[in-house]
């Protein structure tokens, strides 16, 4: 049986107990099949203690006398009044005008583009210092390279790190660190 199944049998269940409930309301019979209780403590008090409740004097001839008109409305709910106008806008404050700036000019010649190599991995050789660099073009061409040495003629390895490798161009410009890329 799945949780939804679960859930409609238990609220089947809820809504029959409801039901059952209702109809001994409406009966007139309480849970147990006997007079309904009393609504209120009084008359469960006086019910308790076998004794008459006492009822209240109701004076009828109030019921015939004349009573003072009644004042006229105030208010009708069904006439409608023109809304009010809306208050002022506020004013405004007027702020210090700004000064006019130029967009930057970019100084300089733009910088080099991104270098075009992945890293994919790590060579460390055993018993000798250093690790290698493997790097890709993403054309299928593989390079090795330590750090100082130049790749495609136009890249140099700066430094070589477990994740990741910082190359620039053989100028020294374009710095850029390549992080570890499966391929």
């Amino acid at each position: 049986m799945t949780a939804k199944t679960k859930k409609q049998l238990a609220m089947l269940g809820i809504l029959v107990g409801i039901f059952v409930a209702t109809m001994f309301v409406s009966r007139g019979e309480g849970p147990a099949g006997g007079a309904p209780p009393p609504s209120n403590r009084a008359g469960a008090q006086a019910g308790a203690a076998g004794a008459t409740p006492q009822v209240a004097d109701v004076k009828l001839e109030l019921l015939n006398a004349e009573h003072e008109e009644l004042s006229e409305p105030q208010r009708n709910l069904f006439v409608f009044k023109p809304q009010a106008p809306p208050p002022p806008p506020p004013r405004p404050v007027e702020a210090p005008r700004p000064v006019d700036i130029a967009p930057p000019v970019p100084s300089g010649p733009p910088p080099p583009p991104p270098i075009p190599l992945k890293f994919i991995g790590v060579l460390e050789r055993p018993g000798q210092p250093g690790k290698v660099a493997i790097l890709s073009d993403g054309r299928g061409g593989t390079f090795y390279a330590e750090e100082g040495q130049t790749v495609l003629g136009q890249y140099r390895v700066l430094k070589i790190g477990a994740e990741s490798a910082e190359l620039s161009y053989v100028d020294g410009r374009g710095r850029q660190t390549l992080r570890l890329s499966g391929q």
